[in-house]
């Protein structure tokens, strides 16, 4: 009977010392790592943040094209004198990455301005994986890079947005290399002045993936150099093929009022 007791006893033990286990694990949660996302544009000025119009300097922020106001970058053609003259500019972030999400909010405003081209209509990017806009050449139109075409409805067509565009660079899809300039993607059109939001998966050379409103909306593979560009052809002719690894983001200024808030970036 002892015996039989201190088995009872030994078995009672266990088991409550495994219930007591299994509720410590349904107790413990484990939390996900706190995705860190970093402000790159503080809502009240300019800083941090180099302006590059054609014809002009780089840093020399030419006619306000870029202002701020109520902690919203805007492209602004007030001091243009109804006169755009091919003045394509790009405003890119002072430092160049690799791995990343990349977000913002975004809108076209107003009316284009009058001598813009007609394809610039509610037409703007976002250009990642850019060249160094100090390197640039003073009367280049647009930096090599890979371009993720922001583009605002007419009121009547369908024009998809977070499109792909291609400046001295070429991707792959679906196995193959794409060498077309503009690749339109399976977002849906957003007319009038509504805030959209943008966001730009990018892993250094091997996958690039745009979302629009939280929903993936394009993807392609293997970012490198090639194609036709606009200054110092015979040094990107010789990168031709050589994977996109990195480079600057900036966004642009192509003729249409468009402005941009939340601007945000999370290291990988």
């Amino acid at each position: 009977m002892r015996k039989l007791f201190k088995i009872l006893t030994l078995a009672l033990l266990v088991s409550v010392t495994i219930n007591c286990k299994n509720k410590a694990e349904k107790d413990t949660v484990i939390e996900a790592p706190k995705e860190e996302w970093v402000p790159l544009f503080n809502g009240k000025n300019l800083d941090n943040w180099i302006v590059k119009i054609k014809g002009y300097p780089a840093n020399e922020n030419y006619n306000n094209t870029f202002i701020v106001e109520d902690g919203v970058m805007k492209v602004n053609y007030d001091g243009y004198d109804g006169k755009f003259n091919n003045s394509f500019g790009h405003i890119y972030y002072k430092k160049p990455f690799s791995n990343y999400k990349f977000r913002m909010d975004y809108r076209f405003t107003g009316e284009q301005i009058a001598d813009g081209a007609a394809w610039a209509t509610r037409n703007s990017g976002i250009m990642i994986h850019c060249e160094n806009p100090m390197k640039i050449g003073l009367d280049q139109n647009f930096p090599v890079s890979i371009e993720v075409q922001l583009l605002g409805g007419n009121g009547t067509d369908e024009r998809p947005t977070a499109n792909l565009c291609t400046p001295g660079t070429h991707v792959e899809m679906d196995g193959e290399l794409k060498t077309e300039h503009c690749i339109s993607s399976s977002s849906k059109t957003f007319h009038g002045e509504q805030w959209v939001n943008v966001e730009i998966e990018v892993r250094n050379d091997s996958i690039i993936k745009h979302f629009i409103n939280g929903e993936e909306v394009m993807r392609y593979f293997k970012p490198q150099y090639g194609g036709s560009v606009d200054y110092n052809e015979d040094f990107w002719k010789a990168k031709e093929g050589t994977p996109v690894t990195s480079g600057f983001i900036s966004l642009q200024s192509e003729s249409h009022p468009v402005e941009f808030k939340n601007i945000e970036i999370l290291e990988l």
